[in-house]
């Protein structure tokens, strides 16, 4: 009932995926690393999913409903605390359990696993056009959503001319209601005013660059917007981390148009939401268009009336990871 991947195969190697698939180091029971549900490999179809940070990998399982097999790439310190978390969890199970119990093993929600060989991080992938950057601010959290502050593009100006303040994007996360059915959705906002590179740096070029690379302008929230191709967000351990473009040139690998300076936490609702669909729904409006709010109706309400205004553009993307 297991699935290993021919990318997980290719970390792990042969012999440890035979033996997971033989059933000599799989878990039994475990934690599903998306919905966080029970799960076990003798009874439901899971999916291993391998979590690779520059120097340490950790092998997690997943029902395969939620999230096929692949290989995830994050920060070596979430690599290093989900390690910190499964020891833990290991070391209170083997205390808990009475003695008769000894020889059965503990469930954990993954188990880890060293890849044959050093991870080499992936190349720093660059922003969809040339830029600088602000130094990320502290994430903010919402009692139904969630903000964290991110990197985002912006054009110095040109010469002569002052450069304007530099912009992070605000990333918000929530559920929206369409057609009686709720979506998990990213609601993206610059700080600053976003400049195209080459120009001199006066006007917001922000939706206009959005448009170009497939987002559509939104006018009312009755209808989800189009699937933009090459496009996904990066969701891992549970947790917001990116959002990935279109490979550049000649490469395959995605680039990362907006990464969380901290892994973002949602809620259990809008990762349930996303992972019934495979897709979020990501919106995007220029600098004070949507604003901090407190609330997902109130965050509705500010979509809305930037659809009516017209500077509401908005994607549809499936996820990467779990």
């Amino acid at each position: 009932m297991l699935d290993v991947s021919d990318d997980v195969r290719a970390e792990i190697g042969d012999d440890e995926a035979n033996r997971l698939l033989t059933g000599d180091n799989a878990p039994g029971s475990y934690d599903c690393t998306s919905c966080r549900a029970p799960g076990d490999t003798g009874q439901v179809p899971t999916s291993t999913v391998l979590f690779v940070g520059e120097e340490t990998a950790v092998l997690a399982f997943a029902h395969a409903t939620c999230v096929p097999s692949q290989v995830v790439k994050v920060s070596e310190e979430e690599v290093q605390g989900a390690v910190r978390t499964i020891t833990a969890d290991a070391a209170a199970a083997t205390h808990a359990a009475p003695p008769a119990a000894s020889h059965a093993a503990p469930p954990a929600p993954s188990v880890p696993a060293p890849a044959p060989a050093p991870v080499s991080p992936p190349p720093p992938p660059p922003p969809p056009a040339p830029g600088a950057y602000a130094a990320p601010q502290t994430p903010q959290y919402g009692p139904s959503y969630a903000q964290a502050p991110a990197p985002g593009p912006v054009h110095p100006g040109g010469t002569g001319h002052p450069a304007p303040e530099r912009a992070v994007l605000g990333v918000t996360c929530g559920q929206v209601l369409i057609n009686d059915t709720l979506h998990a959705a990213v609601v993206v906002e610059p700080t600053a005013r976003v400049a195209r590179p080459g120009s001199d740096g006066r006007g917001d070029d922000f939706l206009p660059l959005l448009v170009e690379q497939g987002f559509m302008p939104v006018t009312g929230l009755t209808q989800t917007p189009a699937p933009v191709p090459g496009w996904s967000v990066l969701v891992a351990m549970g947790q917001l981390h990116a959002i990935l473009q279109p490979p550049a040139g000649a490469s395959l690998q995605q680039n990362i148009w907006w990464q969380a300076h901290e892994a973002l936490p949602v809620t259990d609702g809008w990762r349930t939401a996303a992972n019934q669909s495979n897709s979020v729904l990501v919106y995007a409006a220029p600098v004070g268009s949507i604003g901090q709010q407190p609330r997902e109706d109130l965050l509705r309400e500010a979509l809305v009336q930037a659809a009516a205004q017209g500077v509401l553009v908005a994607a549809a993307m499936p996820l990467a990871g779990s």
